[in-house]
């Protein structure tokens, strides 16, 4: 569907430009576009690299499996429903531990496998099981205690001080995951209700 949208998008805007005789703006802004789609990703790709760095340095130190041993207790709250060594957790586990480093980027993959593996867990394959509800919320919300990208994309544009929005980006992540989290556990407790009663 959002595929058809931006096609809508850009098709009226070509058409818009076309009836008032302005094509050159269209051609202006799409190589500008571009232009400035490749320097923003070329500015992001040493803070990517330089934090998929720090990651692996952290994953062969062991802190990366001390970390998703510390986040095991949370997780498992999260997600009562699926066992502990079922490989599912392991990717949601990897999953929370890169969208708290703001590794956007990184954590996505381990996300969409963590799914395929819930998908696994589900007896209807059409409807979404709560474990899969949460983890959409999570991922949506998601807590994050070094927002890289954003700081990347600051340090591209020379703001000054580049880091201080780490201390607004930890508040504002971390009540939009208590929310997400509140939310979660009340609808879930709202359907286990209706299924009961």
């Amino acid at each position: 569907m959002i595929n058809y949208i931006w096609l809508f998008m850009i098709l009226s805007g070509v058409v818009a430009a076309i009836l008032q005789g302005r094509v050159d703006l269209v051609t202006t802004a799409a190589l500008n576009g571009a232009k400035d789609a490749v320097a923003v990703c070329i500015g992001l790709i040493s803070i990517l690299v330089f934090w998929l760095g720090m990651m692996k340095i952290a994953q062969d130190a062991g802190l990366l499996e001390k970390l998703a041993r510390l986040l095991r207790p949370i997780a498992k709250f999260l997600f009562p429903n699926v066992p502990l060594d079922h490989p599912a957790m392991g990717y949601i586990l990897s999953n929370m531990s890169a969208n708290m480093f703001g590794l956007g980027n990184a954590a996505t993959p381990m996300g969409i496998k963590a799914m395929e593996e819930l998908q696994k867990l589900n007896p209807d394959p059409k409807t979404a099981t709560p474990a899969m509800c949460t983890l959409l919320a999570l991922n949506t919300s998601g807590l994050t205690l070094i927002p890289t990208t954003i700081i990347g994309i600051r340090l591209k544009y020379g703001s000054s001080d580049p880091t201080d929005i780490i201390g607004p980006t930890i508040l504002a992540t971390f009540i939009a995951t208590s929310i997400a989290i509140f939310l979660d556990r009340f609808y879930r407790k709202r359907e286990f209700q209706s299924i009961k009663g």
